[in-house]
This record gives C-alpha cells, sequence and structure tokens, in this order.
C-alpha cells in the first residue's frame, strides 16, 4: 500500500507514526513534510497541489490523508483534484471545508440545522464591529483560517478594539469579516469523528489548552497541550453530544449536497445549558490529534482507505484504555513571533514518551533546532490520567533549548 499524507507538523508525525505502526510494510509519503518525518516517510517534491497530484498518479498512491487545513481549500482543493483522477483522499472536498474555511459559513450552518450553537453578528468594516461589541466578555473571530490564532476573547472594550484593529487596519490574518459572539461558559471538550457520507465514527475525545500560559492564561495559541481519554466524559454526556451535534451536523452535510470524507473536528462548549459548538475543523486537531492517535490500535491504515472510499469499517480500530498527555513545547517569543535555529538537547534521554516534532530542522552537523512557533510534543499514557502526565512531564524536564516556553498544568486544570 502507498499512502501520501499531507502536512509538516506534529499532526502530521503523529498520523504517519500511526499509519507505520499499522501498516509496517506500506511506502508511506509526505508532502511538504520535515528532517524528523524522513525516518517514516520520502518527502515528496511538488510545487503545488497539481504538481503533487501529478506525482501521485505517477506513483500509483492509493490513498492521500489531508493533515492541515489549507491545502482544502487552497487552489481547486486537495480532495477536489484527487477526485477528478480517481484517488481517494481522507478529507473533504473543497466546499464542504468551508465549515473550517469560513466562520461565517459555519455559523449559518449551524443556525439552519438548528444545531446549539452561541449568538452572533457578523460585521465587514471596522465601523460595523465597534458597533456590534456590546456586554463582556466578548469572544470576536476572524472568519478566515489563522493557524488556530484569529481568535480573541475580550473582557473588555480596549482589548476588543485592539482586536478589531488586528483585523480590519492591521489585517494580520489577512482579509476577511469579523464575527462577533456571544461569550459562553464551562468548560471545552474536542470530539473528533471519523465521517463517511451519511455514516460517522466518534473517536476518543480530548481537550486542549490553547493559551500559552497556566491556568489559562495570556494569549491564544495552537494549543499548548491536550489529554485524552475515553473516560474524559461520560456515556450519557457523550450519547447527548452525539445526538444533539454530531448527527444533525452528518444530517446537514447530507441535506445540503456536502460530501465529506474524512476527520470532522467538534470544538465544544459545555455549558449550563447544554453543549454548544464552538468551531467545526476539517481535520483532526492539532495538539490533540498528537494525544489520541497513540490510544489507536488495529488497523489504522486500512480503516482510512476503505472510509476514503466510502465504507466507514468502525471494527477495523480500538481505542486503549487509559490516558494520554500532551505537552507542548514552544519557542520563544511565542504566539507573537517565533525564534528559530535554537539548538534542541536531551532528545535522545526521553524514555517514556513518544516525541512528535512540531517545527524543528537539523542543521549541518545533523542536530535538531528549532524551525518555528510550536516546536515539539511529548506524548506519554498511563492508566491514569495522573500516570499519563507525570510520565510525560518527567520527559519533557530532559529536553531544552534557549527561550522554550511550556505549561505545567496541562492534564490537571480543569480536572481538580
Amino acid at each position: 500500500m502507498k499512502i501520501l499524507v499531507t502536512g509538516k507538523g506534529g499532526r502530521e508525525h503523529a498520523i504517519l507514526t500511526a499509519l507505520r505502526e499499522s501498516a509496517p510494510d506500506a511506502h508511506l509519503y509526505v508532502w511538504p513534510g520535515s528532517d524528523a518525518m524522513q525516518s517514516l516517510a520520502t518527502r515528496v517534491e511538488a510545487t503545488g497541489l497539481v504538481d503533487l497530484v501529478a506525482f501521485m498518479q505517477r506513483e500509483q498512491i492509493d490513498l492521500c490523508v489531508a493533515g492541515e487545513e489549507s491545502w482544502l481549500v487552497k487552489d481547486r482543493g486537495l480532495a477536489n483534484i484527487c477526485a477528478e483522477v480517481g484517488i481517494p483522499c481522507w478529507g473533504p472536498l473543497k466546499e464542504s471545508a468551508q465549515l473550517e474555511a469560513s466562520k461565517t459559513f459555519a455559523k449559518n450552518f449551524l443556525q439552519r440545522h438548528h444545531i446549539p450553537t452561541a449568538n452572533c453578528t457578523v460585521a465587514q468594516t471596522h465601523r460595523d464591529a465597534v458597533r456590534a461589541l456590546g456586554t463582556y466578555p466578548i469572544v470576536l473571530k476572524f472568519d478566515g483560517l489563522a493557524a488556530g490564532k484569529g481568535v480573541a476573547v475580550c473582557q473588555d472594550e480596549a482589548s476588543a478594539l485592539e482586536f478589531i484593529d488586528e483585523v480590519f487596519t492591521k489585517q494580520t490574518f489577512g482579509t476577511g469579516d469579523l464575527i462577533i459572539e456571544q461569550c459562553l461558559t464551562g468548560p471545552e471538550i474536542s470530539i473528533f469523528a471519523s465521517v463517511c457520507g451519511d455514516k460517522y465514527h466518534i473517536l476518543m475525545p480530548a481537550r486542549d489548552y490553547k493559551r500559552i500560559g497556566d491556568n489559562d492564561e495570556g494569549p491564544n495559541t495552537g494549543g499548548m497541550g491536550a489529554v485524552a481519554s475515553r473516560d474524559i466524559i461520560s456515556d450519557e454526556l457523550l450519547a447527548q453530544i452525539e445526538q444533539t451535534i454530531v448527527q444533525p451536523t452528518v444530517a446537514g452535510l447530507q441535506q445540503d449536497g456536502l460530501v465529506y470524507h474524512g476527520f470532522l473536528y467538534f470544538g465544544l462548549m459545555l455549558t449550563p445549558s447544554g453543549p454548544q459548538v464552538i468551531e467545526y475543523n476539517c481535520r483532526f486537531g492539532d495538539p490533540e490529534a498528537e494525544a489520541v492517535l497513540p490510544m489507536i490500535q488495529g488497523d489504522f491504515a486500512h480503516y482510512l482507505l476503505c472510509a476514503a472510499k466510502g465504507d466507514l469499517k468502525r471494527n477495523l480500530i480500538h481505542f486503549r484504555d487509559g490516558w494520554s498527555t500532551c505537552l507542548i513545547l514552544a519557542s520563544d517569543g511565542y504566539p507573537a513571533t517565533s525564534r528559530n535555529g535554537d539548538l534542541i538537547s536531551g532528545l535522545d534521554q526521553i524514555t517514556q514518551s513518544r516525541v512528535y516534532h512540531c517545527g524543528t530542522r537539523k542543521n549541518a552537523d545533523g542536530q535538531y533546532q528549532t524551525n518555528g512557533g510550536r516546536v515539539l510534543a511529548i506524548v506519554a499514557q498511563g492508566d491514569t490520567r495522573e500516570a499519563a502526565r507525570e510520565a510525560a512531564y518527567a520527559d519533557l524536564k530532559k529536553v531544552s533549548f534557549p527561550g522554550q516556553q511550556s505549561r505545567t498544568d496541562i492534564a490537571k486544570l480543569h480536572f481538580e
């Protein structure tokens, strides 16, 4: 079997690792990939999507797995181009991927199909956004893709005006509208499902930690850690989420004629009045993927291949008991900036955990150095949450690079 994964971060490193462990004889490819992934997969040289799909045709790739979201909506869309030439792709068509690419599209979808979510207003100009401000705290979301950073929870007018300036004046995230949204309260939870037409398979739930600092303080990031377990929420709550959110979403995709084959992420707030959707992602979450994927056992490779072809075989995989904890090490200055080129030491001392490379490269001497905002994911499993957390933090202490940042309360905050 030949499988190509698109992406270059920790999520894709985790996907490739899961594929290799489930299919040792498969020939894996990655685009654009990273130095750390070369032990698992052949890096592909391609100038863009059309060139990439042409490569897949020449090499007779059996399955393309979409890692990062951007290629699903760029140009004609990765899954669309694959479909044109008959290559199974685990990732939705461009039209369906608007659930993540446009928060306005997602809000309209949620409201149209009566799926619980916060009330909102859409502003197309700086003036409209200022006029829409009201009771605080308030949530502001850039409409397009922003690598997990285009959201601000504003406690007062000053912080709201600052973010509005980022969107409309500085255009930090590009051009796009702004959603002004009611601020929901309660713990967050990440639910993942494999969606295959009108069928779905709910995977292991997770919780991520988006803010840079302990106690959920500081600016939002792409994610500073995650914890995953079947026990993270009760069976009763998961059944409620399935009935009120997952089922109506899959039915809504069908009703709207949106073809969807791929992972679908439900970012939820567990409010006093019940679970509500904060956002959709049209791929595995990051860093939740790094926490969840090591818990999957079975034939993950054939599970994805069959699903991409339209046959969702749930019995091909199952999940380990226990807990998984993912800790992110970020570079100096992140999330506002990132410093590259800092030498990383201690990776050879890791004993209990998996290490996924989110943003690293090798120097001329073959040593790893920082190459991005989020640098490494340290991931450990245990029979209990406490055991998984202890193992991950024990190995995190062995790794160091100048200016590194990490949180000390992953898998602890929101549980105690």
